[in-house]
């Protein structure tokens, strides 16, 4: 038991510490975020847009699914273009192109480089210039730069309507025809997108603590926008700053570094044998299933129909870059639009995913404990109404907003917030908040005789999850702490609160608290070992993973202090992945350690996988857009799919199956399972996933980012670019993948109704059978 306290000793000093510097981190954002203005004025004094202005616009932004159409900063979707690098160089564009025909007397693109040049100069020095007064809180523009405003806010109101000019653009969008049917909206909606692009062009002043090179009269130190002088347009000078490329040359260092360290641990401790022996028999076939437990069925059984629904909303998203606002000849945009497809497939993910965990804590907590509270059965069940009322409202509330139906002033509380993964309406969230304090409650109840009771080998596993159980609970409180008009800097660091350390941080803590306690329970883990193992698991992950929370918000304002802490502590999380080989190498040594095994044997395929896409999707892929000037051209183009697509599904969902079925086998005890269905399940969803990697995301993200490299992010994330054919190619190679993924998880759902309907009972030899089969 020493060595666990010490571990935990050590978890909690590097929790305070590093969340001390989380939170700090915030504050610095805070104060470095780009401003709002009262007014916008121009140079005679004319009011151009004032505050009501930008924050309406905002407004009706989020109602129509914000980042799920298009992406601000690069944060959101794909198909339409990130707004903010849209608008700012139509914008340079507009302003060249006036200059040129005004004293060249042609357009900006026929003149001699010469020419091009000291306009181009000229324009950055104008656009790149800060006006804001901080006293007046006013932003002062020119009058070349109203009246290009004027032209490119005439696009954007035409192309968010019903014009037949912008119908084109509309269509390669998978924009529904009149997004926004109010001409205010649309007026408004431009006014926050010129905001967004002034903050990515406009140069913020630098303090003392700003740059590491010392001032000195010959030089001016390089100064850059406020969000880092992301995205990269070469119209107005928007390069990467220094700052990216010397925080991404030490993310490398502080990597290989990290697994050096990690390797020398192992070396030191691989290969001590403490004699464990185990059992002759499965120490769970004899486990009493208690009512609450059997009502947790109905948990996996919502799981599978939402893990269903979202692969079909995938499909109709994918579909969308193909043919913009139809499906095979019918208008499908008009009932369901990209926002909301894109909206539903990305929330029923993450929601499919949860449920199936929730379900296991619920279910592992009176198996582990052998305490059955009062009422737990009746909890269970509520707290089910409850997750189901929570969907069918909150994605009611969704559709109603994205078809401008629920009116602006509803839409905060009960349609949608516009922000990716966390787009439920606010009222939605806090029922949601409550039902995982009620799930928390019930869980702990259960484990705390296990927690209250002597001093056991596994009571430091089971604190782990009870400890873990209450930081997914309370934490998920992160997604509550931003108003409707919170400045979108500030947003966008507590949004990723929510899903980086919710969703791949707490999380991540509660499934290896629980796989150890599987393993031990089995009998295949001392548990005194277990514990120190996992104890010192938690500390390796959650040492890069509270900090690396930062490597998202680089551009969204952050000075250079944030984007050093994030690039360095976002490479520490890579390193316990590079001895992910290790992890999965124990685990089949695991499920090969005695014939009875074979029982669990799907499960522990499943648990395989999750390591194999550990390391191919946040190791490989992770790393391959976390460093500052990686992500600063790849942020927002097909590799961040890319990443999400194998980290999530790859890593949580496999692991959320694997934890279904073993659930699965303690619900239903006595049954043959189907392994015709599991294979071709768990080969389905693998090679699927595989392919629509290897067939699409990837070449089409590497094709991105050669243009944004060369040409400038708008032109990566532009219509003429998505529109190629070899894109469209490389889309519909995403069936073959998607296709087999789908019979993969028909396969399991195929697998699920058939213990319930029809099963075939094992006989008295069942296991000796299993074994001469296998």
């Amino acid at each position: 038991m020493g060595d666990t306290r010490k571990l935990w000793i050590g978890l909690a000093i590097l929790l305070i510490a590093s969340f001390s510097v989380l939170l700090w981190s915030g504050t610095e954002i805070n104060r470095n975020a780009p401003p709002m203005p009262e007014r916008v004025l121009s140079e005679d004094g004319g009011v151009v847009y004032t505050r009501a202005d930008l924050e309406r616009g905002r407004q009706v932004w989020q109602s129509i699914g914000g980042m799920q159409l298009g992406s601000i900063w690069g944060h959101g979707a794909y198909v339409a273009p990130d707004w903010s690098a849209d608008w700012l160089h139509r914008e340079a564009v507009t302003i060249l192109d006036r200059w040129a025909r005004a004293e060249h007397g042609s357009a900006f693109a026929e003149l001699p480089a010469d020419d091009q040049s000291a306009l181009q100069g000229r324009l950055q020095r104008m656009m790149r210039r800060n006006t804001y007064d901080v006293d007046a809180g006013t932003i002062t523009l020119s009058a070349d730069r109203v009246a290009a405003i004027s032209d490119v806010a005439d696009h954007y109101i035409s192309l968010f309507g019903n014009a037949p000019e912008t119908a084109e653009l509309r269509e390669a969008y998978a924009m529904k025809n009149d997004t926004v049917p109010d001409a205010e909206h649309r007026r408004a909606l431009a006014s926050f997108f010129w905001w967004t692009a002034w903050a990515a062009t406009t140069e913020r002043h630098l303090g003392a603590d700003d740059t590491l090179a010392p001032e000195r009269p010959a030089f001016e130190n390089r100064k850059v926008t406020y969000t880092n002088n992301w995205p990269g347009e070469p119209l107005v000078g928007n390069t990467p700053p220094p700052s990216t490329w010397v925080w991404s040359a030490f993310s490398v260092m502080f990597l290989i570094a990290g697994i050096a360290i990690l390797g020398w641990h192992h070396a030191v401790t691989h290969g001590q044998d403490d004699g464990h022996r185990i059992p002759d028999k499965d120490p769970l076939a004899a486990l009493k299933v208690t009512p609450s437990m059997r009502a947790t069925a109905k948990y996996f059984w919502v799981v599978l129909a939402l893990f269903l629904v979202q692969i079909l909303f995938g499909a109709m998203t994918a579909h969308y870059q193909i043919e913009g606002q139809e499906a095979y000849g019918f208008a499908l945009a008009e009932v369901l639009p990209y926002s909301i497809t894109r909206t539903w497939h990305t929330q029923l993910a993450v929601l499919w995913i949860a449920v199936a965990w929730l379900g296991t804590g619920l279910y592992i907590a009176p198996a582990i404990s052998g305490h059955e509270p009062r009422f737990q059965r009746l909890g269970v069940n509520f707290l089910f109404v409850c997750l189901l009322v929570i969907v069918v409202g909150a994605f009611a509330g969704q559709w109603l907003a994205v078809m401008q139906k629920l009116g602006l002033d509803n839409n905060f509380w009960f349609g949608h917030q516009g922000w990716e993964y966390a787009d439920i309406g606010r009222f939605w969230q806090w029922f949601l908040f409550i039902g995982l304090l009620l799930w928390l409650t019930l869980v702990g109840r259960s484990l705390w005789p296990v927690l209250t009771g002597p001093k056991t080998d596994t009571k430091a596993i089971v604190g782990l999850l009870f400890l873990s159980t209450v930081a997914i609970g309370v934490f998920f409180a992160a997604g509550l702490m931003w108003k409707e008009h919170t400045h979108i800097s500030i947003v966008e660091y507590w949004r990723w609160w929510l899903v980086h350390l919710w969703v791949e941080g707490f999380f991540e803590v509660f499934a290896t608290a629980v796989m150890a306690l599987i393993f031990t329970k089995l009998g295949l883990l001392r548990a005194s070992t277990a514990a120190v193992a996992v104890l010192f698991a938690t500390i390796v992950f959650m040492t890069g993973g509270v900090l690396g929370t930062l490597h998202h918000l680089y551009f969204v304002g952050s000075p250079t202090a944030v984007i050093a802490l994030g690039a360095s502590f976002s490479a520490l999380e890579v390193v316990p992945l590079a001895y992910i080989g290790f992890e999965a190498y124990h685990t089949w040594r695991l499920g090969k350690a005695t014939p009875w095994m074979q029982r669990y044997r799907w499960p522990i395929y499943f648990f395989l996988s999750v390591s194999f896409w550990n390391l191919v999707g946040a190791g490989l892929f992770g790393f391959l857009i976390n460093p500052p000037l990686s992500l600063y051209y790849m942020q927002g183009l097909n590799l961040t799919p890319l990443h999400g697509h194998t980290a999530l599904f790859g890593v949580y969902g496999m692991l959320g199956i694997a934890l279904v079925l073993f659930c699965m086998r303690g619900l239903r005890p006595n049954q043959v399972w189907n392994e015709k269905a599991l294979r071709l399940s768990f080969w389905g969803l693998n090679i699927g996933l595989a392919l629509m990697a290897v067939l699409t995301l990837l070449p089409l993200g590497t094709m991105q980012l050669l243009a944004a490299i060369e040409h400038g992010y708008w032109y990566a994330r532009s219509a003429d670019f998505m529109q190629k054919p070899i894109v469209d190619f490389l889309v519909w190679m995403r069936v073959p993948g998607d296709t087999i993924f789908s019979v993969g998880a028909v396969a399991l759902v195929y697998f699920v109704i058939r213990l319930w309907i029809r099963p075939k009972l094992e006989q008295p030899d069942a296991e000796r059978s299993e074994v001469r089969s296998g």
